[in-house]
């Protein structure tokens, strides 16, 4: 054993580290000024799509990731800014904090009635089973339907806002909800409210699935939490502040008026999403910028990662290693390319990686401003070749023309080849010589993809009029295929770490919306509280306190553990460390739960069950932010797909199936039972965060063996 793990260690902090390699996908080395790398960047699959969420890192996982010489900071030299801001004033990162942050509470408001839509008619239940004639759980079988209705519409809002962008979806979302408000108002009969009500979720859908995109597009890693966090608290915030409005308006004017004012408020936020919400679309793919000798331009993060540490400390190399390491004999020799391969994971060979992307030597001739070697083909530069489905017709005329310091043939769809065949080589080392620099240009703007060309014009241009950012239209972003983004999401049940998230996000926000389903028949009950509708809406602010509670807990006390266990951890974060927040979501979910049921039945002063309504909320908040902060983490490039796949869990197989019975069940066995029973549930699959815990790092590393997503 001491051999295979050489001196590497077995553990770190209880997470099982993988025998073969350090380089998984998601261990980063945080707490480091020189090197803030991801060790996991060469072992991560390539990218075959785009995602509604920008990744971090290059879809490809070649190794000759292009990095800046001089890393641009904070005022205060503190921070390294990341994702990188390019030199244009349209880069949306460069845009004025006041704009990014108007962005931020435009959508933030959109968000907070969007989230409020699930309980909406939670103290009005009795009110519509009265006008229509049906039970009350066939009214709770409205708000079932809705989440359905979630579930569908961010399977289709995504892959939209992946190939057109998410401006039109907002806006296209925001009056579709409108019109949905209004047929819910007029709804003649039940089964028209449960179509309208399905209509409805379809609209909303986008409040789920795209602000966590736009927020990573316009701030930097460091300000993320407190914005996604804001973000959070809106969203959630809606559940408890919505219902609480709308049974103040279903005492005063019926349970119709609490759409139409849905209706005009919204309205209203469709004007703050069409004035301040601009498209935040910028393609971050990583363009290689050619150099002469540029030491460590070759340099992996897996040669960082072996060469750079020892044990699990980090050290510094020193300038003999490095300039030995890329010397040319060494970069040629077939032993040194042995041992590249021995020392990384082995990879199944992707019969695209020969045909889409490969090595060619660059001629100084050829107008990239490199410096001549001794062998004329000594300097290396890339070229990707077309995409069969990308003619020429598809893209945008005209093309602006490129810049000699970048290559443009590098998008979401190249697959890097670490070694080229000799053979390949010659063939395009001579295709490129019988070029000229003219025509070389030109075909790298043939294989130039829609989002580096939406990018490329933007960068070219100086800053755009206000005027024009109100454009809704802004073509097509993506050639992706809208059937292969759409089905993505549901190939990520296959990866673990997803799909325990998925597991705690659906039972975070579903107990939140089980219990507003239940709150009509708890409270307003003659044998319990016999509460009025204003009485019952009143509950609501309990379990808002202990939401923002839980924000600020699962934010800030998260980050202090996570930051010490990587300090212990000599600098290298591991997506598990989150994981240890599940103690916390356990104890106070559970508590909650069976503390509810339990007060219910036994009558006590309905301000007992009421503080445990706040705990479970509280509980709800922390799970729900680890869940999302550990998915993202351990398949940032993947991350789009991923809230796409939390929220139709938590949609379908959660909201939907529960409404279907918690009343009846709740009437036939009373609330005991049914939320000792549920915090039951809660318990076995809570529990399941240890093997996670410990095999989580493994888990990833298989998953990039077997490449699932790059087969979609």
């Amino acid at each position: 054993m001491a051999s295979q793990w050489g001196n590497r260690s077995k553990w770190t902090l209880g997470v099982l580290s993988h025998p073969d390699t350090d380089e998984v996908p998601g261990t980063i080395l945080l707490l480091a000024s020189d090197r803030n790398e991801p060790l996991g960047l060469r072992n991560q699959p390539a990218r075959t799509s785009a995602s509604s969420l920008p990744s971090p890192y290059p879809p490809s996982r070649s190794s000759s990731r292009s990095v800046a010489p001089v890393a641009k900071k904070t005022p205060d030299g503190r921070i390294v800014l990341h994702p990188q801001p390019e030199d244009s004033a349209n880069d949306p990162l460069n845009w004025p904090s006041w704009r990014r942050d108007a962005a931020l509470l435009s959508l933030g408001f959109y968000c907070l009635m969007g989230g409020g839509m699930t309980p909406v008619l939670a103290a009005g239940f009795n009110d519509v089973a009265k006008d229509y004639g049906v039970s009350t759980q066939q009214v709770a079988y409205t708000t079932g339907l809705y989440m359905l209705g979630l579930g569908l519409g961010s399977v289709i809002m995504a892959p939209t806002a992946i190939l057109w962008g998410k401006r039109p979806v907002y806006l296209l979302g925001a009056t579709l909800f409108i019109l949905s408000a209004v047929w819910c108002a007029l709804s003649p009969n039940y089964p028209s409210l449960v179509v309208a009500r399905i209509f409805m979720g379809i609209a909303v859908s986008p409040v789920e699935c795209l602000p966590s995109a736009t927020i990573a597009e316009i701030f930097f890693l460091h300000e993320r939490a407190y914005r996604i966090g804001i973000y959070t608290l809106l969203l959630l915030g809606g559940k408890n502040l919505v219902p609480l409005a709308s049974a103040a308006i279903i005492g005063a004017l019926g349970w119709r008026w609490v759409f139409w004012v849905v209706a005009i408020i919204v309205g209203g936020s469709l004007v703050f999403l069409f004035f301040f919400v601009p498209e935040t679309f910028w393609d971050r793919t990583p363009h290689r910028t050619p150099k002469a000798k540029r030491p460590g331009f070759y340099r992996s993060v897996s040669e960082l990662a072996h060469g750079g540490f020892r044990g699990r400390h980090p050290e510094r190399r020193t300038d003999e290693k490095v300039s030995g390491l890329h010397s040319p004999e060494r970069v040629r020799s077939p032993n040194t390319e042995r041992r590249r391969r021995d020392v990384h994971v082995g990879f199944a060979e992707d019969p695209l990686d020969e045909k889409t992307e490969i090595a060619i030597e660059t001629p100084p001739e050829a107008g990239l401003g490199l410096v001549s070697d001794a062998n004329p083909l000594g300097n290396a530069a890339r070229l990707s070749s077309m995409d069969s489905a990308r003619s020429p017709v598809d893209l945008p005329s005209p093309v602006a023309p490129s810049t000699p310091r970048r290559s443009s043939g590098i998008g979401p769809t190249s697959i890097g080849a670490d070694v080229p065949s000799p053979d390949a080589v010659d063939v395009e080392a001579l295709r490129a010589l019988s070029l000229s620099p003219v025509r070389r240009e030109s075909e790298e703007h043939v294989a130039m993809n829609a989002p580096a060309l939406y990018t490329h014009n933007l960068r070219e241009q100086p800053r755009v009029s206000y005027r024009q950012t109100l454009r809704i239209w802004n073509g097509r972003l993506s050639h992706d295929k809208w059937y292969r983004a759409a089905v993505r999401p549901f190939i990520l049940f296959a990866y673990p770490a997803v799909l325990w998230s998925a597991l705690v996000y659906s039972l975070s926000i579903g107990w939140l919306i089980v219990l507003s389903e239940s709150v009509a028949t708890i409270y307003e009950n003659k044998e319990t509280y016999n509460f009025s509708a204003l009485g019952t809406g009143l509950v609501y602010i309990s379990p808002f306190v202990g939401g923002v509670l839980g924000t600020a807990v699962a934010g800030r006390v998260s980050d202090i553990i996570v930051r010490y266990m990587t300090r212990r951890n000599g600098g290298i974060y591991e997506p598990e460390f989150r994981l240890v927040m599940a103690i916390p979501v356990t104890l106070s979910t559970v508590a909650g739960l069976m503390g509810f049921g339990w007060s219910v039945q036994e009558r006590d002063a309905w301000i007992v069950p009421t503080i445990f309504f706040g705990i479970i909320s509280f509980g709800c908040c922390v799970g729900s932010t680890t869940s999302i902060t550990f998915c993202v983490d351990s398949y940032r490039q993947y991350a789009g797909e991923a809230l796409v796949t939390l929220n139709f869990s938590k949609n379908v197989f959660h909201g939907l199936i529960f409404s279907l019975f918690i009343v009846d069940w709740l009437k036939s066995d009373g609330a005991r039972t049914v939320f000792i029973a549920i915090g039951g549930i809660q318990i076995a699959c809570l529990l399941t965060s240890i093997p996670m815990y410990i095999f989580g790092k493994r888990a990833r590393m298989w998953t990039v063996k077997r490449k699932l997503m790059e087969k979609f």
